[in-house]
């Protein structure tokens, strides 16, 4: 059996570990959170280096990929500084290949139900393939990075626009304290209602599920999400709220979704390279197993 671990400076009320079968192979994935603890984190890789076939950056990213530039986040990047031997990937593979097949596959299942095909994006610099995947499936799109990272006031309705916020702000942005721009540890249970009228205004809410949740508000009737590393509990909140259809980018297994980092160290453990795995390669890998995104009717 191989074993693939996401080591996550997220909450650890999140945990979960599943054994899973790809390929005829059985693969054991597990989570562990360190609420925000990124030393507590670098010592867990220092111990499982070498003992597991593929490791997860979990609740932080090594860097953003916009538009084939990779910009590094230099904070996250001692993190992993003891990892010698164990392949590591922060999802960004999986967020450049499965998340780019998530607005084809709402259209697919979900299209009668989509009146107005507008998608709100909470950060669209941070999962590129998702931002992509709805801008050339002719959505109209308002992307929520100004808002989301930086606390500021103002919509981005191009995605030229994010594409140079990106050349301009991430080589300062990717020095600042990860802390400042992504909710960590016990700050991913904060919820704040903020920026409600770009909710009310998107037909799909799109996004990472802590920036989603995190200003949401408290009636989301009939709204579509598209997320990924949904809790039992997550999945109630948006019940509660009122969301019809909720669509993972990742599949659910015992009851939840794990995140794009988790389910990319599953896949390099199974192919066995002792590598992580380019987008090509992780595409081909994708249709060998038939993963796709997953759809729960909710309300």
């Amino acid at each position: 059996m191989k074993r693939a671990v996401s080591v996550s400076i997220g909450s650890s009320k999140r945990d979960k570990a599943v054994q899973i079968e790809l390929l005829g192979e059985t693969i054991s994935i597990e989570r562990i959170g360190t609420d925000g603890d990124m030393e507590k984190a670098a010592q867990m890789y220092r111990d499982l280096d070498g003992k597991v076939d593929a490791f997860g950056v979990g609740g932080a990213d090594l860097g953003v990929l916009v538009d084939n530039k990779w910009y590094p986040l230099y904070s996250v990047q001692p993190m992993i500084r003891y990892i010698k031997q164990t392949p590591v990937v922060d999802g960004a593979g999986l967020k450049n290949s499965l998340e780019y097949r998530l607005a084809s596959f709402i259209d697919s299942h979900l299209g009668p139900f989509i009146k107005e095909k507008k998608a709100f994006i909470t950060v669209g610099v941070d999962r590129w393939g998702m931002t992509k995947s709805f801008v050339d499936n002719g959505y109209e799109c308002v992307f929520g990075d100004m808002m989301f990272a930086l606390g500021l006031p103002f919509a981005i309705r191009k995605i030229s626009t994010i594409k140079l916020l990106a050349r301009i702000l991430m080589p300062v942005a990717g020095r600042l304290p990860f802390e400042w721009v992504y909710p960590t540890g016990e700050k991913q249970e904060v919820h704040i209602p903020k920026w409600e009228k770009y909710y009310h205004w998107a037909t799909v809410i799109a996004g990472d599920c802590h920036y989603v949740k995190r200003h949401m508000p408290n009636r989301l009737d009939g709204k579509i999400i598209a997320t990924n590393t949904t809790t039992p509990a997550d999945v109630e909140m948006f019940r509660k709220a009122g969301v019809k259809y909720l669509v993972t980018s990742t599949p659910v297994l015992d009851g939840r979704s794990f995140g794009t980092n988790m389910m990319e160290a599953a896949l390099v453990a199974v192919a066995g390279k002792g590598r992580k795995l380019t987008v090509e390669e992780l595409n081909e890998l994708i249709d060998k197993i038939g993963l796709e995104p997953q759809l729960q009717e909710l309300n």
